[in-house]
C-alpha cells in the first residue's frame, strides 16, 4: 500500500490539485490530507470605473481586461487567499460592520472547499483511490459536512478508517497554540478524545495516527518563539518545542506503525519513536509547492517498508 500525505495548503488551489494528481504521478493507493486545508485571508479586487484595483503581497495591480481579472484570481487562489470581487461602498461598509465581513469571508471558504470536493470526485472517479481528508484547528467545523458528502473523498475526523487491514485513525484537533482557532484542547481533554479514537481501533500497533499536532519534543514540532506582543523571538531563529503531550503519549502506549503530522510548517522530517515512524513534510502553501511524504506500507506485516519526502 502506497500513501500520499500532504497537510498544512491553507487554501493554495495549485496546492490542492497536486495533491488530487499525484495519486496517478505516484502510484498512491491512499491519499490524506492532514488538515488546515482552509485559506486565512480574502484579498478585494475592488471595481474601480473601467477597471479593477487590487493589492497582493503590498504591491498595487490595476487590471482592465477580463482576462486580466482571471489570472489574477487564480494567482490569489493559488497562494491560499480567497478573491473577491466587490465596490468602494462595500469596502468602506466592511470597515464599520466586521459581522459582514465574517460572514462574507465564511461563504468564500465553504465555497471554496465544496469546489474541492466536486474537484475531487472528478478527478478521482473510477479510479479506486482511497482519499481520507480531515480538517485541523484552522479549519472551521461547517466544512466537515462538505466533506461528508463529497462521492470520493472520505472524512478523516474522529474516525478509524479501514484499509487492506490497516486502521487510519484521524483528529485534527491539537493542544492549546496563541491563535485560539477552532479545534483546540488542552492536554488532557486531547488525550481521551484520542483515547476513544483508538478504542475503535482492532489492534492499535497495526494502524496508523492521522494526528494533525506533531508529538511534543519530536524536532517534528519545533517553531519560532514568540514573546508576550507575538513577536518572533531572535528574529524567528530561537525556536522551541510546540507539539502535543498527548500525542506524544498516545504514540508510545499504542505504538502504530506510521504516525502522520503537520501543524507546524517548519517540522518537516521524520523520526522514529520506539517503534513508530513519525513523520511532518512541512507546508510551503504560499510559494505553491506541495510538501509531502510518500510511504510504503507491507499492510500484511503492518511495517513501513520505506518513505520519502518530496516537493512538487
Amino acid at each position: 500500500m502506497r500513501i500520499f500525505f500532504a497537510t498544512d495548503i491553507h487554501g493554495s488551489e495549485v496546492c490542492w490539485r497536486k495533491f488530487l494528481n499525484a495519486a496517478a504521478f505516484h502510484r498512491a493507493d491512499v491519499l490524506i490530507m492532514g488538515g488546515d486545508m482552509t485559506g486565512k485571508a480574502m484579498v478585494p479586487i475592488v471595481a474601480d470605473g473601467s477597471s479593477w484595483q487590487v493589492t497582493l503581497q503590498d504591491r498595487g495591480h490595476v487590471l482592465s481586461a477580463e482576462a486580466e481579472l482571471t489570472a489574477m484570481e487564480k494567482r490569489i487562489r493559488d497562494r491560499g487567499y480567497y478573491p473577491v470581487r466587490t465596490t468602494h461602498d462595500e469596502v468602506t461598509a466592511w470597515a464599520a460592520d466586521e459581522a459582514a465581513v465574517d460572514a462574507r469571508f465564511k461563504a468564500e471558504i465553504l465555497g471554496s472547499v465544496q469546489r474541492w470536493m466536486a474537484l475531487a470526485d472528478e478527478r478521482l472517479a473510477g479510479k479506486g483511490v482511497r482519499c481520507i481528508v480531515s480538517p485541523a484547528n484552522d479549519d472551521m467545523f461547517e466544512v466537515d459536512p462538505i466533506i461528508a458528502a463529497a462521492e470520493h473523498v472520505e472524512l478523516g475526523e474522529a474516525n478509524a478508517i479501514a484499509v487492506d487491514g490497516i486502521s487510519i485513525a484521524s483528529t485534527g484537533w491539537c493542544n492549546p497554540t496563541p491563535w485560539r482557532t477552532f479545534r483546540e484542547l488542552e492536554e488532557p481533554p486531547l488525550g481521551e478524545r484520542i483515547d476513544a479514537l483508538v478504542a475503535a481501533i482492532p489492534d492499535p500497533r497495526r494502524a496508523i495516527f492521522n494526528f494533525h499536532a506533531p508529538p511534543h519534543g519530536s524536532n517534528l514540532d519545533a517553531a519560532p518563539q514568540l514573546d508576550a506582543d507575538m513577536k518572533y523571538v531572535a528574529g524567528g531563529q530561537a525556536l522551541v518545542p510546540v507539539g502535543s503531550r498527548a500525542v506524544r503519549a498516545a504514540i508510545e502506549t499504542y505504538g502504530p506503525l506510521l504516525s502522520l503530522h503537520g501543524h507546524i510548517h517548519e517540522g518537516r522530517g521524520a523520526v522514529k519513536i520506539g517503534r513508530t515512524l513519525a513523520v511532518n513534510p512541512g507546508s510551503s502553501y504560499e510559494d505553491g509547492v506541495l510538501q509531502a511524504a510518500l510511504i510504503d506500507i507491507d499492510a500484511r506485516k503492518a511495517e513501513v517498508k520505506r518513505y520519502l519526502l518530496v516537493n512538487g
